[in-house]
């Protein structure tokens, strides 16, 4: 969740006025024939319309308006219509076929099929199958792989069957688009996946797809604005338009909300957000983390061409002794402001039924991390330096995303902390897309030239994706740390397998140690989600799931479809002609969250309701219901 650091408020809330006037698409003074248009502001960047390069929160935003899912998400978490409007498995858990509404259109008119469904699903399929393994950013086939996607067969317009390898309950939880074949289909794997292949697909505007808004305009870096979707065939909002715009600090975001300029604000700093709280015209929301926030490591070491600084990193015992080295509980309150919880393990608190704490949770101790560190052979020379095993000064690198300006706070810290154990710290900020290329290995096409990195990831309502990025066949993609164990491998495919929960949780249980243990990441902490949208152009806002989540960058686009004009007569909202995408298909459990623990942040709407740990409640519904189920990185990520 992207906050600034406060000296760049002063700066930035100083030149607020021009630079609101330069960054925004005009609004200009409104007729009652004016569109009625929702503005949403991110400090990711917006440089992304093919999905399968997506990365961001704010990329998943984008084409979850733009397109359906085959199996949508409810306010609560729980499978909805999507593409599909039904969907059954066969007993054996292997055969599962998936009903596509009669008459769907594309937003170009062309009839919505399932052999749209077969083209997406076989795309990945031979994606896998290439000598890259992967497409795009590679982030997005996994949902599919994950869930052991084996063959797709449109049987009829109307039907399409998928057979998996194993029995799962995951293929609903699968978070790719449906594309359009007739628009698609005109381009290799190459042009898809490769932004520097001849004739590469972007997929500028006007995108066609068949969810709730299209993208029509496109500022790569600075905006893009989607048009209501005229064919959509679920129940529309009230907004015409949606302008997700790109602002280079929180600062500078902020105050456009507080003027007006835009409705809805995703990524506010701490004490941004405690101000806005008292503004009659805006409401702030604290969404609890699904996701963390991580100071990650390059365990490959050093290589022939780029790599690591130091073979150091390579070792279990270096890197652990470096946990000592953190003081967690201060990063809450310098970096959050108190607005999240120290890290543990991969899995967030957030998934309540999946997430276990370590069995020997490293505490802050300085002299521990020292001793640690003189008993693995990391010894301090004449001059109090920290020496690797080849004798020679150990000065990590530590970079961070510009997307996430507050890392550079946690950077100071972590700084100050490893130079008491003599290890020196060059910490600077990276552009968000060249650190995404410049953490590649060599056989993604990019040299690993680093040593740490602070990022995030944000998590699915399923922890599947949480997982999948600590195997080892996911390094070249989501496996940023090269991380690889044989153990996790064959965990993370017996937990795919189970079909009992108790079952599913000690192999998760055991996963989260084995990371924890061997410290590919030191997760700092569980950063909530700040949010912050005005009262009185819009109404009807919602959170999903009710109370731990957000109305907006969620988990598909929800949230827009429930807003209504605040200045208009309740008859004058648009109303649906279809059935909703929060209503639940024929025969499947829609599950209402229940209250979380102790520590758990509320919404600041004057309420002390506790935020709902929901995801997990949601799942365990799910799971017994037999229909159970990546960030993309934030800003987690992106919280990934």
């Amino acid at each position: 969740m992207p906050r600034s650091l406060p000296i760049r408020v002063s700066r930035a809330l100083a030149a607020a006025g021009f630079l609101l006037a330069t960054l925004l698409p005009a609004a200009g003074p409104t007729t009652a024939a004016d569109p009625l248009v929702i503005r949403a502001g991110t400090d990711q960047d917006l440089q992304v319309l093919n999905p399968w390069h997506s990365v961001t929160v704010a990329d998943y935003e984008v084409f979850t308006l733009n397109y359906d899912l085959l199996v949508g998400f409810g306010q609560n978490l729980e499978p909805v219509p999507g593409f599909a409007d039904r969907w059954e498995s066969s007993p054996d858990g292997l055969t599962h076929t998936f009903h596509i509404r009669d008459g769907m259109k594309w937003s170009d008119g062309q009839p919505a099929t399932s052999a749209d469904v077969e083209y997406t699903y076989k795309l990945v399929l031979d994606a896998v199958a290439s000598p890259a393994g992967y497409v795009g950013s590679g982030y997005l086939e996994p949902y599919l792989t994950n869930a052991g996607l084996k063959s797709v067969k449109a049987t009829d317009p109307q039907t399409v069957v998928v057979t998996t390898e194993f029995p799962t309950t995951l293929l609903t939880q699968a978070y790719v688009p449906i594309l359009p074949k007739h628009i698609w289909s005109k381009y290799t794997l190459d042009q898809i996946g490769k932004a520097d292949a001849k004739g590469f697909f972007k997929n500028e505007p006007p995108v066609v797809g068949t969810g709730p808004y299209q993208a029509v305009e496109w500022d790569p870096g600075n905006f893009i604005r989607l048009q209501r979707n005229k064919s959509y065939w679920g129940k529309q909002g009230a907004a015409d338009e949606v302008i997700i715009q790109h602002f280079a600090d929180a600062a500078t975001m902020v105050q456009a909300l507080r003027n007006g300029d835009i409705d809805y604000v995703r990524g506010v700093q701490p004490d941004q957000f405690d101000a806005l709280a008292k503004d009659p015209n805006i409401k702030t929301v604290e969404g609890f983390a699904n996701g963390y926030s991580e100071l990650a490591f390059n365990t490959r070491g050093k290589a022939a061409k780029g790599g690591a600084s130091t073979d150091a990193l390579k070792d279990v015992a270096f890197r652990d002794a470096l946990g000592y080295a953190i003081d967690k509980e201060r990063l809450v309150t310098a970096t959050l402001g108190g607005h999240g919880v120290a890290g543990d393990t991969i899995v967030p608190p957030y998934h309540a039924d999946w997430h276990v704490p370590p069995d020997n949770p490293r505490r802050f101790d300085i002299e521990e991390a020292k001793r640690r560190l003189d008993a693995a052979g990391y010894t301090l020379d004449g001059s109090g330096k920290r020496l690797d095993k080849q004798g020679k000064p150990i000065t990590l690198r530590l970079t961070w995303p510009d997307s996430e300006a507050e890392h550079a706070t946690d950077a100071q810290f972590i700084q100050g902390w490893f130079q008491q154990l003599g290890i020196g710290v060059e910490a600077s900020v990276t552009e968000e897309g060249k650190l995404t290329d410049q953490l590649l290995p060599p056989e993604a096409d990019g040299t690993a030239d680093w040593d740490m990195f602070i990022w995030g990831w944000v998590g699915d309502p399923d922890p599947q994706s949480l997982l999948s990025f600590f195997t080892t066949d996911q390094i070249g993609s989501s496996n940023d740390s090269f991380f690889s164990d044989p153990e996790y491998d064959d965990l993370f495919k017996k937990q795919q397998r189970a079909v009992d929960t108790s079952e599913r949780k000690g192999y998760i249980a055991r996963m989260q140690q084995i990371v924890y243990d061997k410290a590919p990441y030191h997760v700092l902490y569980y950063d909530s989600e700040l949010h912050a949208y005005r009262t009185d152009r819009f109404a009807g806002w919602t959170n999903q799931p009710p109370d731990s989540g957000t109305p907006l960058f969620g988990y598909g686009p929800i949230g827009y479809l429930s807003l209504t004009d605040a200045k208009a007569t309740p008859s004058a909202a648009p109303s649906a002609a279809a059935p909703s995408p929060g209503s639940t298909a024929a025969g499947e459990a829609s599950a209402a969250p229940s209250p979380g623990g102790p520590g758990v942040p509320a919404t600041s709407s004057g309420s002390n309701t506790p935020l709902l740990l929901a995801g997990l409640i949601v799942l365990v519904v799910v799971l017994a219901g037999g229909i159970l189920v990546m960030r993309r990185r934030s800003a987690v990520s992106e919280e990934e």
